[in-house]
């Protein structure tokens, strides 16, 4: 019971301690201190690894100068395991530059900006260096300029090449979709990467396990002919057009940034394993895991419309993010499939006011989905905003502007992960 009592007493303690050294309270924001005054030498190494492990991440990058025993526990794998008993961490998003020698993240908790150090395995790959592809728990996925992947931690700069890919057919090499998925037990962390390949209706899986270290064979994937399953092209009634052309032909606005041209996610229900992607027609795929089958759903857009779209997962549920042009103003808008109705959804609209200046800039929009939120980059040639949307609110909230070294620096998109620091690639 008395190391219960400590516990609960020193966590607010040293929260405060590091907060007020380490600048990462707010202005202005103060808390009182506990009157008892306790001896650091009262804590053992598990209760005091216990109490560090709740620390911001941010945090961590300062625990080595704070103290030598501080210093020895934050490199303790104890220490790590203790950090990986903490449920969960705000997200930070890994942004992406058009040079991509450099790491800089969007700190969510304490919404500010942070650099990292950037891994030499990156940085040497070649001139353009290696490209961001995918996210999950604490890791992220580059792919080389050869088309070989390598995971990274972020925040510790930790890295591991995969094992080169070997197709069975040269059809299989076209690369539609990159996505990542981790799992945690035990304090031991595995993920997997799943790569959608092919054209439709020819689509392959092939899966890395990190278990097994080794890439599997090419699986094909059947299409799925349920009812559920609608043309991409149909005009059924439900079918969602909430925007129509004005008369004239334009050209699709399918601009993807190049970390983007990728853009995939997956969600888990009920075991059942979905990842979904963006056809270059901007329709929106799905491909079943566990019956290996895909389908398309419906359009929200007639296909000669203009615009810009893209795909998250908030909550373990897919959304997709629309930017269109109608009557000389712009939307953007959130949307969710219906399975019930077999019908999109919109769920969220960002405001007229705010929307509208965007309108005949050509904005490409790549999104991050993280909880109930959405982490949207708009780009044009003319400038660069980024808006976090809260789904459950409907606030819309634009990010300040990243400056480092006095210039203000640009992104494309974004990629949502948790900071940890015992996540092991």
């Amino acid at each position: 019971m008395r190391k219960v009592l400590i516990f609960c007493m020193f966590v607010n303690y040293l929260l405060d301690v590091c907060f007020r050294d380490f600048g990462l309270m707010e202005r202005g924001l103060k808390r009182k201190l506990p009157q008892n005054n306790f001896s650091m030498d009262e804590l053992n190494e598990d209760l005091l690894e216990r109490i560090l492990s709740w620390l911001p991440t941010s945090a961590f990058f300062r625990l080595n100068s704070v103290s030598k025993r501080w210093k020895s526990a934050a490199n303790s794998a104890s220490f790590k395991l203790a950090c990986s008993r903490i449920p969960s961490r705000d997200p930070w998003f890994l942004m992406v530059a058009p040079n991509l020698k450099q790491s800089v993240v969007f700190n969510s908790a304490e919404n500010s900006w942070k650099r990292l150090n950037y891994p030499c395995h990156l940085r040497e790959d070649s001139d353009q260096g290696c490209m961001p592809v995918a996210a999950s728990g604490g890791l992220v996925c580059y792919r080389k300029s050869s088309g070989n992947f390598i995971v990274c931690n972020p925040v510790t700069g930790s890295c591991s090449e995969l094992p080169p890919l070997h197709f069975a057919s040269e059809n299989h090499q076209s690369l539609n979709a990159v996505v990542m998925s981790s799992t945690t037990s035990n304090g031991q962390q595995s993920y997997k990467i799943v790569l959608v390949l092919g054209e439709i209706p020819n689509l392959f899986l092939k899966f890395y396990n990190s278990s097994s270290g080794c890439w599997e064979d090419e699986s094909a994937l059947k299409k799925n002919v349920d009812d559920s399953s609608m043309d991409c092209d149909s005009t059924d009634a439900n079918v969602v057009y909430f925007l129509s052309t004005t008369g004239t032909v334009v050209a699709s606005n399918m601009q993807r940034s190049p970390s983007k041209q990728y853009s995939s996610v997956i969600t888990n229900k009920d075991g059942w394993e979905t990842v979904y992607f963006l056809s270059s027609s901007g329709t929106v795929v799905a491909c079943n895991l566990a019956d290996k089958s895909f389908f398309e759903y419906p359009r929200l857009l007639p296909v000669f419309s203009e615009y810009s779209i893209d795909i998250a997962v908030c909550n373990g549920e897919l959304v997709v993010v629309l930017l269109s042009e109608f009557l000389e103003s712009a939307s953007l808008r959130v949307w969710k499939y219906d399975e019930a109705n077999r019908r999109w959804q919109q769920i969220v609209v960002m405001p007229a006011a705010t929307s509208h200046e965007w309108y005949g800039r050509k904005v490409d929009i790549n999104c991050v989905g993280a909880g109930d939120r959405i982490f949207i980059c708009l780009n044009s040639p003319e400038t660069c905003t980024y808006i976090v949307c809260d789904l459950v609110t409907n606030t819309w909230v634009e990010l300040p502007k990243c400056c480092i070294n006095g210039e203000v620096m640009e992104f494309m998109s974004a990629f949502s992960f948790e900071p940890r620091i015992e996540a092991a690639v």
